[in-house]
């Protein structure tokens, strides 16, 4: 580890909130990232007839665990239960639900109250909270990474571009991204989305034609700045090409700029999300969406640990990725440093 990484990691981790806040984060999605073993409706392992067999990873049918018929394989179905606990045994994760699994309890009417066997209730559907939970975290962080991932190397591109050639380069791109961002995008999702139906990669795209635009302003600013750098003035003078002094010279100053703000890409790009769905206009019902959580928790006032779920798991990874983006703003920033004494100082 080099110097300056050595002091920006020392200035981060001096920031405890920022530091404390991103080990919560980083705790919440890799359990998140873990979803599948930690909450499904299939066992995790499932010992029959003296056979191993690995449900998350296979595709049994009823016959392999002693059922009539040539289908999927039913876990919570009582022949198949049976089956089971007289010729083997399962290991279950500890829930027993999966994103989508409706609530077989007999005697209960939904959305249920938290209890032993769903911790944070379920749904008007049936469907356990907590499951939806750890799946729908999963989705809107991916989410959140792929569309500011991809949007910054668009964004990168554009800006060194326009601030290296600048003039009428900069100029016609300038007017282009005025008359572009001037499109409505809500009433273009909903026009597009009576037409084909969104998913995943679908309004990931749709939404990327948009968002590499918060990107350009950040990186043009530093071309323009690193384009009349003496380092840059010799490069050119020695005849290395355009793209060469873009990609080796110019970009690097701007990809520094962009760490200290992509937790804040992340956060609105959640949001964004968490919108669409909210209003209708997202990922379709079979997803597993924060924001239809929140819609269901204004249609069911009268069962309030739905509303509350879904606003504390939003409102604790917002918050956590924009104290992260904080402390990364001041890490990168080379006024700033973590004196002897672990107090926070600024060079004047």
């Amino acid at each position: 580890m080099n110097p300056v990484t050595r002091r920006r990691w020392q200035t981060f981790k001096g920031n405890r909130r920022a530091f404390c806040f991103f080990c919560f984060f980083s705790l919440c999605f890799s359990l998140s990232l873990c979803a599948e073993f930690l909450a499904n409706d299939k066992p995790l392992v499932v010992s029959y007839q003296h056979k191993l067999y690995f449900p998350i990873f296979q595709n049994l049918d009823e016959r392999t665990l002693g059922g009539d018929l040539p289908i999927p394989a039913d876990y919570s179905d009582p022949v198949i239960a049976t089956a089971i606990a007289k010729h083997g045994w399962a290991v279950w994760p500890p829930i027993r639900y999966s994103f989508g699994t409706i609530s077989q309890r007999e005697g209960v009417t939904f959305p249920a109250p938290p209890s032993a066997e769903n911790w944070l209730g379920t749904d008007d559907q049936g469907r356990d909270i907590l499951a939806r939970l750890l799946y729908g975290f999963r989705l809107s962080v991916l989410f959140g990474l792929c569309l500011s991932f991809f949007g910054c190397v668009v964004g990168m591109l554009a800006g060194v571009v326009q601030g290296y050639y600048g003039g009428l380069a900069d100029l016609l791109f300038q007017r282009f991204m005025e008359i572009w961002s001037g499109i409505p995008v809500l009433y273009l999702i909903i026009i597009i989305s009576s037409v084909i139906t969104m998913g995943f990669w679908a309004l990931l795209a749709l939404m990327l034609a948009f968002s590499w635009m918060r990107v350009v302003g950040v990186v043009r600013a530093e071309s323009l700045r690193a384009r009349n750098m003496e380092y840059v003035r010799a490069a050119r003078a020695l005849g290395v090409p355009d793209r060469g002094i873009m990609l080796r010279h110019v970009l690097p100053n701007a990809v520094v700029a962009l760490i200290s703000i992509l937790p804040f890409l992340v956060n609105s790009s959640i949001v964004t999300l968490t919108s669409l769905d909210f209003l209708g206009f997202g990922l379709p019902p079979e997803y597993p969406s924060l924001g239809e959580l929140v819609v269901q928790g204004k249609n069911n006032l009268f069962a309030p640990w739905i509303g509350f779920s879904a606003f504390f798991t939003l409102a604790g990874m917002l918050t956590s990725l924009v104290f992260i983006g904080e402390g990364l703003r001041d890490a990168f920033d080379p006024r700033v440093f973590l004196s002897n004494s672990g107090q926070w100082e600024e060079r004047t």
